[in-house]
């Protein structure tokens, strides 16, 4: 049994909210709260959905990222799920400037937009802001990929924590993508992603969003949930979703689409002749670790109202806590 993280309480403002984030870690319940939130919002307008999920904005990628249902996204609108090719990338900027710009709508509308997942980087770049990190350096970049393959991305992970250490501490040491990125940063400023972040936040904007997360008392409890999501997308046909995208041609594993959890795993065993016990087996893990990562990122943002996600009235208390802030 994991220590509860102790619940915040945050003073009720009279300002109108923009907008409700509802967050947790992967398999944590989101989608279901979204949609109970969204329900009961109905007698004040009602409510449409944010996707804040650098999965779920891929077409053909519905099994391994639990993408809500159609009947789901018919009674509630959502945004943000869909919206692009698998070939293409999708930053934490662009969620910002296509987020900014939905909320608005929404609020046009006379509904209540919920912003709903588990990126917390995108979050995090609506909330504080954008920085002014310089473009992409192709000669760096190569650089550091030949360095890559040299000594492996475990070892520019240690080597980014020797010069960014809160970056590092975030990030995965297979994490290719953001590993490379960092390092490309330091390389070409001499300053850290971590100084860009806190120069954006200064210059934050004034949004006024309060936070919900559902996090598990028992890490177990959140153990069991992502095994049998597993085992429900295997069942799915979660593997011939992935062949569907191999056989396509132009898609590859280093793309940011076939990075995410479970197709990365899925690719690497086609590739490999592994059994889909040990593709089960890994893709369990890797989400695991995945949901760690989410919950360091969540504990970072201590003006979030904590709801236990395994209480049987989780629902219940999602609802009060977006109640409070409504009013």
């Amino acid at each position: 049994m994991n220590a509860p993280v102790p619940a915040r309480h945050i003073p009720h403002s009279d300002r109108a909210v923009d907008a409700i984030a509802l967050v947790g870690p992967t398999a944590s319940g989101k989608t279901a709260a979204a949609l109970a939130l969204a329900h009961a919002l109905q007698p004040q307008g009602g409510a449409e959905i944010i996707s804040v999920d650098s999965a779920l904005v891929y077409r053909c990628m519905d099994i391994g990222t639990a993408k809500p249902s159609r009947d789901e996204r018919a009674a509630v609108p959502h945004h943000l799920i869909d919206t692009l090719d698998p070939l293409l990338s999708y930053s934490a900027a662009e969620f910002a400037k296509d987020a900014t710009r939905l909320i608005q709508g929404i609020r046009a509308r006379g509904k209540t937009p919920l912003l709903v997942g588990g990126t917390m980087l995108y979050l995090k770049a609506l909330l504080e802001g954008l920085n002014d990190i310089p473009a992409a350096n192709p000669e760096i970049r190569t650089h550091i990929q030949e360095k890559a393959e040299h000594i492996g991305w475990p070892a520019l992970h240690a080597q980014l924590a020797q010069v960014d250490p809160q970056t590092a501490a975030r990030l995965a040491p297979g994490d290719s993508q953001r590993i490379g990125r960092a390092l490309e940063v330091w390389t070409a400023t001499g300053q850290t992603l971590t100084s860009f972040h806190q120069s954006a936040k200064a210059q934050a904007p004034d949004w006024h969003i309060p936070i919900i997360s559902l996090e598990p008392q028992d890490r177990a409890w959140l153990h069991q949930r992502i095994a049998l999501r597993f085992e429900q997308m295997m069942a799915a046909g979660f593997m011939d979703e992935v062949k569907a995208l191999r056989a396509r041609g132009d898609l590859h594993p280093d793309l940011p689409s076939m990075r995410c959890v479970g197709y990365r795993q899925a690719w690497e065993g086609l590739d490999g002749g592994w059994s889909e016990a040990e593709i089960l087996e890994r893709g369990i893990f890797a989400t695991r670790q995945l949901a760690k990562r989410q919950i360091t990122w969540l504990r970072s943002m201590t003006d979030r109202v904590v709801v236990a996600a395994d209480a049987p009235d989780a629902l219940q208390q999602v609802l009060q806590a977006a109640a409070a802030h409504l009013r």
